[in-house]
């Protein structure tokens, strides 16, 4: 079990949605939940409010992300490169690289405001079960020093590629990534924990969408709040003999804690699908090998 999980700070102030959100600029698609959740999708959001607002609270963001064996040697440093350009541009950035070997810097020369951190993992910790393992380590560093370095945090997955701005429009209390393929689907069909047994259960008829678990966000303490259910959720099924997904844990605690935001498709592309008309810009994509 993580020490500290039950620090009760979310703490950061978030601009009102009347002042950047549009959602009426795009009736092509669903921008709001019907827990009244923003869907950013382009075109809906206003970025000089959003940064006006962000500016003068001297943001710290932080960006998790996990890289061992051919992960590292293939997609981190692609990965860095282009979250170099596009991710929170103009503002602090720290990004936090777990892996189990060093990792050299890499080739590139770091826009101001970014820094990174290695977070070096023992080999006797690598599992078998590498979600696990990758949260279990991100929530021990969230709670040893992220808490009071970052004032946000994404942990995002190695085989993504930044290809515009993931800017300020994205940060939320608890931010969410709708999943290119499901959400354009049946909610009858997203492939949910259907056991009953599991502590990732979601009964037939119920729940809202599928969310992908390439990209989670929110404040650190947010993130811990999902890294401590999603342990317990998994400690659980392997007494009772069932081994679940991390997508499918991850989707029933949205489904029970409602994300504050949801980034659409465009955040979260998958190169191997066309992209329908409804996606305008992709904002992050898939490594192509990956797909």
């Amino acid at each position: 079990m993580l020490q500290g999980m039950g620090l009760p700070n979310y703490g950061v102030e978030e601009p009102q949605l009347s002042t950047w959100f549009k959602p009426k600029k795009r009736s092509d698609v669903t921008t709001t939940t019907d827990w009244l959740a923003p869907i950013l999708w382009e075109g809906t959001f206003s970025t000089q409010a959003l940064e006006k607002f962000y500016r003068k609270r001297n943001l710290t963001v932080g960006l998790a992300v996990f890289a061992r064996g051919r992960f590292a040697d293939e997609y981190l440093e692609l990965f860095l490169q282009s979250a170099n350009k596009y991710f929170m541009p103009g503002h602090r950035v720290v990004f936090y690289i777990m892996t189990n070997n060093y990792v050299k810097r890499p080739s590139m020369e770091l826009r101001p405001l970014c820094t990174f951190q290695l977070l070096l993992m023992e080999e006797e910790q690598w599992w078998s079960d590498v979600d696990l393992i990758r949260m279990k380590v991100l929530g021990e560093h969230i709670v040893a020093h992220i808490l009071e370095e970052a004032d946000f945090l994404f942990s995002m997955t190695a085989d993504l590629i930044f290809q515009d701005d993931f800017g300020v429009e994205t940060l939320g209390t608890s931010v969410a990534q709708l999943h290119a393929w499901w959400y354009f689907r049946n909610t009858w069909n997203y492939p949910y924990e259907r056991r009953p047994q599991s502590s990732a259960y979601i009964p037939f008829g119920q729940g809202d969408f599928f969310y992908s678990g390439s990209i989670i966000g929110g404040t650190p303490q947010r993130v811990l709040d999902f890294i401590r259910d999603y342990m317990e959720g998994v400690i659980h099924d392997l007494k009772i003999g069932l081994n679940s997904t991390f997508e499918r844990h991850l989707n029933k605690f949205f489904f029970l804690h409602k994300p504050t935001k949801l980034l659409s498709p465009e955040y979260g592309w998958d190169p191997t699908f066309n992209a329908p008309p409804q996606v305008h810009y992709v904002k992050v994509a898939l490594h192509p090998e990956r797909s």
